[in-house]
C-alpha cells in the first residue's frame, strides 16, 4: 500500500500491512518511493503517514484504545438492565 509521508510529501510503500492495520504498532516498515532506484526499507511512524489524498489513517489502525469508551458504556448499560 502506498501512503504519503506528511513531512516530505513523498510516497512510502508499506511492506508489512499487518503492522499498518495493528493499532499496537506505532511504526511500519516501508520503502520510500523517490528517485529512480528503490530505496532501502526504513521505519516510519504511522502518526506521520497519510493516504495519498491527504486523509488521516483510520483511528482503529493507530489507537489501541479506540473502543474503550464504547466498551465501558456497553458494560455500564448491561449492569443497569
Amino acid at each position: 500500500m502506498l501512503l504519503k509521508d506528511q513531512d516530505t510529501g513523498k510516497l512510502v510503500e508499506v511492506l508489512a500491512l499487518r503492522d499498518l492495520y495493528s493499532p499496537t504498532q506505532a511504526t511500519v516498515i516501508g520503502r520510500l518511493h523517490y528517485g529512480e532506484e528503490a530505496q532501502d526499507p526504513a521505519h516510519y511512524h504511522k502518526a506521520k503517514l497519510r493516504f495519498a489524498s491527504g486523509e488521516s489513517l483510520p483511528r482503529c489502525w493507530t489507537d489501541p484504545h479506540y473502543r474503550d469508551a464504547e466498551l465501558r458504556a456497553a458494560r455500564h448499560h448491561g449492569k443497569a438492565a
